[in-house]
C-alpha cells in the first residue's frame, strides 16, 4: 500500500513539473522521504534518498538559473525578469490557472519595452525568457524522473 502511495504521488509530482499549479520536485522529494520514514532507510535507502535530493536540489536550481541564463544573453535585463516573476505571482491570483504564465511574459516584456523603447527587442528578450523557462521545465522534469526511478531501483534493491 505505500508503495502504491508513494508511486502515485510521485508520478503527480513529476507531471507537476511541467504543468503549472501543480507540485514537482518538491512532492518527489517529500514522496521519497515519505517512503524511507515509512519503511526503513537502511544503507541502500539512505544512498538513494541523498541522490534524490541532490537531483531535487540540481532541479531547484534549474528552474532559476536556466532561465536566467538564457533571458541574460538574449540581453534581457534582470530588473525586467524579476518585473516578470512579480507580474507572475501578481497574474497567479487576478487570473487563476493562465494569470501566472500571461503575468510572466507580460512583466519581462513591459520591462524590456520601458528598458529599451524597442518593441522588437523587448519581445526578442521576452522570447528568450520564456524559452529558458521551457528549458527549465524539460530538466525539471528529466530530474524528477531520475528521482523516481532512483526510487524504483531503491525498492526493488530492498
Amino acid at each position: 500500500m505505500v508503495v502504491a502511495l508513494v508511486a502515485l504521488a510521485m508520478a503527480v509530482g513529476v507531471v507537476g513539473t511541467v504543468v503549472p499549479l501543480v507540485p514537482g520536485l518538491a512532492l518527489v522529494w517529500a514522496a521519497a522521504l515519505a517512503y524511507g520514514l515509512s519503511e526503513g532507510f537502511g544503507t541502500i535507502g539512505t544512498v538513494a534518498f541523498s541522490l534524490v535530493t541532490v537531483f531535487a536540489i540540481a532541479g531547484a536550481l534549474a528552474g532559476w538559473v536556466v532561465p536566467a541564463r538564457i533571458a541574460g544573453a538574449a540581453g534581457a535585463a534582470r530588473t525586467s525578469i524579476l518585473l516578470g516573476a512579480v507580474a507572475a505571482i501578481v497574474g497567479f491570483f487576478v487570473l487563476p490557472v493562465v494569470g501566472l504564465p500571461v503575468g510572466g511574459v507580460a512583466g519581462v516584456y513591459a520591462g524590456e519595452l520601458q528598458r529599451t523603447r524597442d518593441g522588437a527587442a523587448a519581445w526578442r528578450a521576452t522570447r528568450a525568457t520564456i524559452a529558458g523557462f521551457g528549458l527549465a521545465a524539460l530538466v525539471q522534469f528529466a530530474l524528477a524522473l531520475a528521482m523516481a526511478a532512483t526510487w524504483v531501483l531503491w525498492v526493488v534493491a530492498t
